[in-house]
């Protein structure tokens, strides 16, 4: 035998993260492991890639995916000890994954009955321990089934049960397995899944606990209470001379909103139109990019405003050239110095006509120290796909950088935006330019009134309307809104349109 034969005698095990390519392969898959039991939807599986693709595994070997496990992070500490797999879960889809969380709770593990004395479960749970480390967690936590327990239904309670398997005088596939691998049991858990007539819908509440955790001093983890104080500024759209004067005004303006100790400092959509002012160019489209070049600029003076200030700065937007293209694009600026960037995804007529204007491509989730976020400029507000997408990759606060020139165009806006928050259960953010620009060609009137939104409940402003600008004046507001009061509400028995959309006859998904 030659040392090239060897290669044909190899089989490689390749432990890694779920694709979209696997789905159907992991469907067939629960079908063999639960054949009792209802498999993953496509629209489960795509939300669980979509949400937290690092907590979604699966063992391929020699090809074909023989095992795999689902996560999400929540904080335990949030749900009463006798929660159901549908309550935690979102019922599959994982909404409820709170990227801020404490806990890696473990939805799912399944190994192909022909590959069972491999080592694949061990291998599957050492990389959710190996997750949950990196992430600095405090513990994985796991309903666990016991498959076995309809056997002894009629002689011993689930306790009792428990107790005999964990006094190895009796065999379950699932808990001793999950015994052998360092967890503990807490608790019984009764009408988990309802499915699971194998466990007569019992489980067995476990935790594995990372003795590597570190505490983290952050205000995410005071549980009564997680407010973030905005910051929104109505700006005026007025003649100025040079950048250093546009800079002024701008740094004016967070240093109010460091002044009141906010988080977020908001700038309306198309904030840098301003320095056409003092550019001598008459054509819209010429302007534009003449425009680009002060990029460069832009960028640093927000970038060290925010880390100077202390602020998160939604930098309103400014117009990129990329490509030899023009795009509208909203800005982030982190207070800890990182940059991020949403490029506006439905273009106007107008902007299109006068400014040659694209549309991006992507929608993004940011994260930031006071949770998740999106920002949409504008008219993107007035899609209600989009707002439904982020929310289920956990935003909870969208910013609406906007700006129009009359009242019927700002209502659509405002409109919108109080629409987006109730049927999202979300905070909506949005901050328009006023005043006028007559010597700038298509820049000659602004509308705005520019407000902060809430869900409309009990647990909210009577109105939704958290705060709400003076139309047509330069000025700022500020609100506090609350994110635990924002979790609470969305987990109450009431009105939930998130929680109770009919999933099983409509849903909605992107196009990767």
């Amino acid at each position: 035998m030659t040392i090239g034969d060897i290669s044909q005698f190899e089989k490689k095990i390749i432990i890694r993260n779920i694709v979209r390519s696997d789905f159907e392969n992991i469907i067939e898959l629960q079908n063999v492991c639960f054949p009792n039991m209802l498999p993953w939807k496509i629209e489960q599986l795509e939300s669980h890639i979509r949400i937290f693709p690092d907590g979604q595994i699966c063992v391929e070997y020699d090809g074909k995916i023989i095992g795999s496990c689902s996560s999400l992070i929540v904080n335990f500490d949030d749900y009463l000890e006798q929660h159901t797999y549908a309550e935690i879960t979102d019922k599959g889809y994982i909404r409820t994954h709170n990227p801020l969380g404490g806990n890696l709770y473990g939805m799912e593990v399944m190994v192909h009955p022909d590959f069972r004395r491999m080592k694949i479960g061990r291998r599957l749970y050492e990389a959710r321990k190996r997750l949950a480390e990196e992430l600095n967690l405090k513990s994985i936590i796991v309903g666990g089934r016991i498959p076995l327990y309809h056997k002894y239904s009629d002689k011993m309670s689930p306790r009792a049960y428990a107790e005999e398997v964990l006094q190895q005088n009796l065999y379950d596939p699932v808990l001793t397995f999950q015994m052998m691998n360092g967890f503990t049991l807490k608790r019984i858990i009764t009408n988990y899944l309802p499915d699971d007539q194998e466990s007569m819908t019992y489980a067995t509440l476990l935790e594995w606990n990372n003795i590597e955790y570190k505490p983290k001093i952050s205000k995410v983890h005071y549980k009564m209470s997680f407010p973030v104080r905005v910051c929104v500024v109505q700006y005026m759209m007025k003649k100025i001379e040079s950048f250093e004067e546009f800079a002024t005004q701008c740094e004016h303006y967070v240093d109010v909103a460091s002044d009141y100790k906010s988080d977020f400092a908001v700038f309306p959509e198309n904030v840098t139109m301003q320095l056409l002012s003092f550019l001598d160019e008459r054509s819209p489209s010429l302007a534009v990019r003449k425009l680009t070049e002060f990029t460069p600029n832009y960028v640093e003076l927000f970038s060290e405003l925010a880390v100077k200030y202390n602020v998160n700065v939604i930098g309103g937007s400014h117009f990129l050239e990329k490509n030899n293209r023009i795009y509208n694009v909203a800005h982030l600026f982190r207070r800890d110095g990182t940059i991020a960037q949403q490029y506006k995804l439905h273009i106007s007529p107008n902007e299109r006509k006068w400014w040659g204007i694209n549309g991006g491509n992507r929608l993004e989730v940011f994260d930031t120290d006071c949770g998740k976020i999106s920002i949409q400029l504008s008219s993107d507000i007035e899609y209600p796909e989009i707002s439904r997408i982020v929310a289920e990759e956990g935003a909870q606060i969208i910013f609406v950088p906007y700006c129009t020139e009359d009242r019927q165009t700002f209502l659509r806006v405002k409109y919108c935006a109080q629409a987006r928050a109730i049927e999202n259960q979300m905070f909506v953010v949005t901050a328009g330019t006023v005043g006028n620009l007559t010597h700038v060609e298509n820049i000659d009137i602004q509308y705005a009134q520019s407000g902060i939104y809430t869900p409309s409940d009990f647990s909210f402003p009577r109105d939704g309307v958290a705060a709400e600008c003076s139309e047509n004046t330069e000025t700022v507001i500020m609100a506090e809104i609350d994110l635990e009061v924002l979790q609470r509400y969305r987990k109450t028995k009431e009105v939930l349109t998130i929680g109770d959309r009919r999933t099983d006859i409509y849903s909605l998904q992107i196009r990767s």
